[in-house]
Formats: structure tokens, sequence, C-alpha cells
């Protein structure tokens, strides 16, 4: 990802790239120069970046999934001293569809069930993923009267599918479905540039892509 942030970036003229950085290599000189840090590393490395970012108060944009709860202590902490936009997923599409599950589970209550099902290729190791769950607990707390009742994931690995999701509503009468296809892995590029340029003026804070596109309409 991070190679492809760098291309993405220097296609752009109105972004300039400061630099990679390698665990390695000194991250401070980096952060220093930068109006906002893009991390797609792995948990431990963004520890290091937390401190990075906060030392000298530059906004982040993280799209690491599988931190602990330790490291996503930091993260918090972190966004008390600077503005951050962290998601398990920076597509937008899929943020358009968490917000329209959610705003469908509220209407229809519980006389719906849910089935949430995703297609990922072999060499993804979580199932559910971490967008299905996502998506999960968007439905959740739409129907918070339910418990959790009526909602169930189906999990598929197959080839190399970069990622498939679909969420069916379905009652005795009717049934109703949403459905997001990633064709390639630039769509998280993309919209984690999107938040970076959306992060840059915002106070301290624990920002989603859900803020990012409709912070507006709250």
């Amino acid at each position: 990802m991070g190679q492809a942030i760098a291309e993405s970036v220097r296609q752009r003229p109105d972004l300039d790239l400061v630099g990679v950085w390698r665990r390695d290599q000194d991250i401070d000189a980096l952060v220093a120069k930068a109006d906002v840090v893009i991390d797609f590393s792995l948990p431990a490395g963004t520890v290091r970046v937390l401190e990075a970012v906060v030392q000298h108060r530059i906004p982040l944009v993280c799209g690491v999934s599988g931190l602990d709860d330790s490291q996503s202590t930091l993260l918090q902490e972190a966004s008390i001293r600077v503005p951050l936009v962290f998601d398990r997923n920076m597509s937008l599409g899929i943020a358009v569809l968490q917000r329209s599950v959610r705003e469908a589970a509220a209407s229809l209550g519980a006389d719906f069930d849910v089935e949430i099902s995703e297609v990922h290729h072999v060499h993804k190791k979580d199932a559910p993923s971490g967008t299905a769950l996502q998506l999960g607990e968007a439905i959740a707390s739409a129907r918070v009267d339910t418990g959790g009742e009526g909602l169930r994931f189906e999990v598929e690995r197959r080839d190399e599918v970069p990622g498939d999701h679909k969420v069916v509503m379905r009652s005795a009468t009717e049934e109703l479905t949403f459905a997001h296809s990633v064709t390639t892995r630039q769509v998280f590029v993309d919209g984690a540039l999107v938040a970076a340029r959306w992060v840059l003026d915002r106070a301290p804070g624990c920002y989603s892509m859900q803020d990012v596109l409709f912070g507006h309409l709250k």
C-alpha cells in the first residue's frame, strides 16, 4: 500500500510526497516536514507513527487493521492532541454502504433478518473481515432492542478476490439487497487521499470515513 500511495501522490499536482518511512529509518525527520501523515503499515509500526505525529502535531490518516487494545488506546490518546482519521476500510463506497445499511436497519426494524456475506482472497486470515464486522456494528447500532438477533455472517475465501460484501435484509414478504465490490486495491488509496485532504483543517479528535463523507450532514 505504501508504494501505491506514493505513486498516487506523485500523480496529483496538488500534492507533494515528503517521503516513505521504513522502520529502520528516522521517522521524525519525515513527519516534521509533512502536512499530513498516511499510515498503512503494521500495528507495531503504527505505535511509532502515533508517537511522531503527536510530537510534531501533524494530522494522521490511519488504515491499519488488527490493532490490539493497548494500540487502540494509544490511538485514542493521540487523538486528544492531533486530528486523525482511523477506519478499517478507506473505501468511499463502503462508507456509503455502511450509512445506507444503518439507516435501512433503523427503518425496517427487527422484523427483517440480516445476512452479511463477504468474499476475499485465499490469503486473508481474519474471518469475518473487518469490513463485514463494521457493517454488522452499524446495523446493530440501529437495532439496539434486538441484542444482535436476526444478524448472521457468511464468509468465503476464493482465488484472488480483492473484496466483495453483500448485505441482505429479508422478511417473510420482501428482500432488500446492498452490495459492494472492489476491483482494485487502489480504492483504498483514493479514499485515504480524500481523508488526508479533509483532516488538515480539523480539530483534534478521532474521525472515521463517515465523518469525512457525511460530517456536514450531522
